[in-house]
This record gives structure tokens, C-alpha cells and sequence, in this order.
């Protein structure tokens, strides 16, 4: 999964049929630090997840599920995320002989 925020809605007037009904928004992917990852792209929405609203994504195969089996898709909000609990990595302590925590 990815971690994203919506920040804008698309207006599509035409679609293809298996994702009629369906809104289209515009989605700032972010790093675990809510940093921005790159530019923002256009999200499938089935979860009535809204502009300013911190969300899961899924991309590929497993967005055309989300939406129906097959649909065009490549990137589908699967979830609103109502709060965040970060640690810092330093904070962790790693088991004898390894040097990173993954």
C-alpha cells in the first residue's frame, strides 16, 4: 500500500463504462515522513474519500480489483486513513547483527 493525500478532484465528462459513477482525485503520493513523492497523479475512488483527507493506494492489477475485476485503472484509494503514529528509526532497537531495520 501507499501512503497519499488528496488534493484535488478531476473532472471526467466521458469514461469508460466500468468506472462510471465513480470521482476521480488528484493524489499526492508521500513518503512515511508526509513528504511529497514526485508529482501528483489521478486516484480511482471507492472509499468517499475527499479533498485534504490522508488515504491508502494501491496501483496495477490490484487497482483495477478495487474498482471491479478488469476495470482500467492504475491507482485506487482503498482507504481513509484517520490517524498517523510515527517513530523515529533511531528509536528502534535492532536485533544483534543487523544493521538496518526492515
Amino acid at each position: 500500500m501507499i501512503l497519499g493525500k488528496v488534493v484535488g478532484e478531476v473532472i471526467a465528462t466521458i469514461k469508460d463504462e466500468s468506472v462510471q459513477g465513480r470521482k476521480l482525485l488528484l493524489t499526492q503520493l508521500l513518503t512515511p515522513k508526509r513528504e511529497p513523492i514526485g508529482r501528483p497523479q489521478v486516484a480511482i475512488e471507492v472509499v468517499h474519500a475527499g479533498i485534504g483527507d490522508f488515504v491508502f493506494l494501491v496501483r496495477a492489477r490490484d487497482a483495477s480489483f478495487a474498482v471491479v475485476p478488469n476495470a482500467p485503472a492504475d491507482l485506487a484509494i482503498v482507504g481513509v486513513i484517520d490517524h498517523i503514529d510515527t517513530i523515529d528509526p533511531g528509536d528502534i532497537e535492532l536485533p544483534f547483527g543487523n544493521t538496518y531495520f526492515t
